[in-house]
This record gives structure tokens, C-alpha cells and sequence, in this order.
């Protein structure tokens, strides 16, 4: 899957001489947490909501509310957003954007066709597509097992489930206890909780949790 199956388009882009008022206020009308910042079309930084607050004056300010408005109304864009924009490309693979969002700690990435905003891939984004690979929203038999890091493994498990009669609706596998082994995590319908854990035994090395979800 890629990127640019995932994005949010068109983007939400705001100019650099917005004020943080007006920007706060598009945030909240729009109801987003980042946006580009587009010059004569091109990418030129990007603002997050916090950014925006924390630029704005500590409830604690001895200023008062018409002074806080006049310098809010002073202090654009330009001034708070981050300049060294980390993008990707429509062709990105998605783990790919999830990665470097993790490593470089941000919660989006503008998506770019050359100097040209044309989509944004964001946390949010991810955490729907987490849902899907998951199978939160269907019903089934979901398991979580400890397995061999072995050649072969998995296609007995998926095959001794099939022959029972489950319909895989979700397939994961992550970093086991060592190098050794793997964790799995699926769901299954079509077939009952506790045929599903007879067929498994003598494949998993550990059973760690099955329930019907």
C-alpha cells in the first residue's frame, strides 16, 4: 500500500502571513491538528496546532484581552512554523511514511508531486489503516501466538485453520521473544473459538490469548 492510497486531498494549506488567531481559528473550523504553508504554490513550511498554542500568550499573561488579540493579530504563520519540511511522494510506501513520522517524532507529512502540495499522510491516517489490518470492526476469533521463526510455519497455521473452516480476516506478525521466534495476530470467523485453539496447538510454541471479538 502506498501513500497516496492513504493521504487526506486535497490538503489543507495556509499561507505564511496568516495570523496565529486566524490559523487557530481555521484549525478548529476545519478540524485538524497540522497544515502545510504554501507561498505561490510552493511548500515553503508546516504548523501544527501546537505550534499555534505555543505561541500564544500563558493564561497567566498580565496582559490584558485586547492586548493579547493586538499582538495575536501581529504574529503570522511565518514566524512559528517549521521551515525544514520532512515530505513524502505519493509512491511512498505507507510503513515507510509511518517510519519516518516514528523516527523524526511528527504526527504528519505533506505529500508532494514535485514542488506541488498535493495531499497530507497523518497519524490519524495510520491509526484507520491500524484498525483495517487489525480487523477491529469485524467480528471473529482473534489470537495472539508465539511461533518458530522457521520456513513453513505460517502456511500450517493458515492451512490447519482453513481446513477447519476459518476465513482469515486479519494477519499480523511482529518481533517474537528472540531471534527465534515471532508473534502472530489474527482473526478469524467461520469457525468456533475453541476449534480454532485445537488446531493451533501443535503449531504455536505459545498460546498467549484467544477470544471472540
Amino acid at each position: 500500500m502506498l501513500v497516496g492510497e492513504r493521504m487526506s486531498r486535497p490538503p489543507i494549506t495556509i499561507g505564511p502571513e496568516m495570523s496565529i488567531h486566524d490559523a487557530l481559528a481555521l484549525f478548529r473550523r476545519e478540524r485538524i491538528r497540522r497544515a502545510p504553508v504554501v507561498k505561490g504554490g510552493k511548500l515553503i513550511g508546516i504548523i501544527s496546532e501546537k505550534d499555534l498554542l505555543n505561541a500564544s500568550p500563558s493564561p497567566a499573561t498580565t496582559l490584558s484581552v485586547w492586548e493579547m488579540n493586538y499582538l495575536l493579530s501581529k504574529l503570522t504563520v511565518a514566524e512559528v512554523m517549521t521551515k525544514n519540511v520532512i515530505t513524502v511522494t505519493e509512491d511512498t510506501p505507507i510503513e515507510e511514511a509511518a517510519r519516518i513520522m516514528a523516527d523524526n517524532k511528527i504526527g504528519g507529512l505533506p505529500v508532494v508531486k514535485g514542488t506541488r502540495v498535493v495531499g497530507i499522510i497523518t497519524e490519524t491516517d495510520l491509526f484507520k489503516l491500524f484498525l483495517e489490518l487489525m480487523g477491529a470492526r469485524e467480528r471473529g476469533v482473534r489470537v495472539t501466538a508465539l511461533i518458530e521463526d522457521q520456513p513453513g510455519t505460517l502456511a500450517k497455521i493458515t492451512r490447519a485453520v482453513a481446513d477447519a473452516g476459518g476465513n482469515f480476516v486479519a494477519f499480523g506478525q511482529f518481533v517474537g521473544e528472540d531471534v527465534n521466534t515471532r508473534v502472530i495476530t489474527f482473526k478469524v470467523n467461520g469457525v468456533a473459538l475453541s476449534q480454532v485453539k485445537k488446531v493451533l496447538a501443535p503449531h504455536v510454541v505459545k498460546l498467549w490469548d484467544i477470544r471472540e471479538l
